[in-house]
């Protein structure tokens, strides 16, 4: 494990800080060459396409998805550990506000270069490797220890869709993710979205079965297109 005792140089910009050096690790926000080559890897989860749009468009339809925000899934979010590019891409990510123009982030996103952190990460459990998991700090390094140490997304959520199992873990003052209790309704209040999330049991697009929703602070929850639809005959 990266030992915390890091120099931190800041932006007034943003909260977090804009480089951050240890003894054995330098963290800087450089942006993706356009030779660079990414990986064109297959989804790890046959339903993260629909849970991940899903997502999306009850958010935008709620008028909830600023034109500054940006919702990624399965999207290249960068870092430069070490002298070395790292890029993970999450099923589904929510940034608060970017600060340039939308077409230049069409391949990936660097925080702090291009906009805020992002303020969730969502990893749809799959059934291979428990990468989700991952606190390898060795190059590459881990889902986790990315998304916590590098990265330092206030909230990391991973959801198994198959059993409705959802877990959120939140970045403590310690600078490491600790699993949170949901409340009586089995729903978990994200501060940075202002939005409750939690697991809904129904049927979209043909599939049946678990899903991620959101609801607001009255607890009226946020719809798909579908569900406007029906509402409004």
């Amino acid at each position: 494990m990266i030992e915390n005792n890091y120099i931190l140089e800041f932006n007034p910009l943003f909260v977090f800080p804009m480089v951050v050096s240890a003894s054995t690790t330098k963290i800087t926000w450089e942006l993706l060459p356009e030779d660079f080559v990414l990986d064109n890897e297959p989804v790890d989860n046959v339903n993260q396409p629909s849970l991940a749009a899903a997502l999306t468009e009850s958010l935008e339809l709620a008028g909830k998805l600023p034109e500054t925000a940006l919702a990624t899934t399965n999207y290249g979010i960068c870092a430069t550990v070490n002298g070395k590019f790292v890029i993970k891409a999450p099923d589904w990510a929510y940034v608060p506000q970017i600060t340039v123009p939308r077409e230049q982030i069409q391949r990936s996103y660097t925080p702090h270069k291009q906009g805020q952190i992002p303020a969730v990460v969502m990893e749809f459990l799959s059934d291979t490797d428990g990468s989700e998991y991952s606190n390898k700090h060795t190059y590459p390094p881990g889902k986790w220890f990315y998304y916590e140490q590098v990265l330092q997304v206030p909230d990391y959520i991973i959801f198994q869709p198959d059993i409705g199992e959802l877990e959120i873990y939140n970045l403590h003052e310690n600078g490491h993710y600790k699993l949170r209790s949901s409340d009586e309704n089995n729903r978990y209040w994200l501060t940075e979205m202002e939005l409750f999330i939690g697991v809904w049991q129904g049927k979209r697009e043909n599939r049946q079965g678990y899903w991620l929703r959101w609801w607001d602070q009255d607890g009226n929850l946020l719809l798909w297109g579908s569900e406007l639809v029906q509402q409004e005959r």
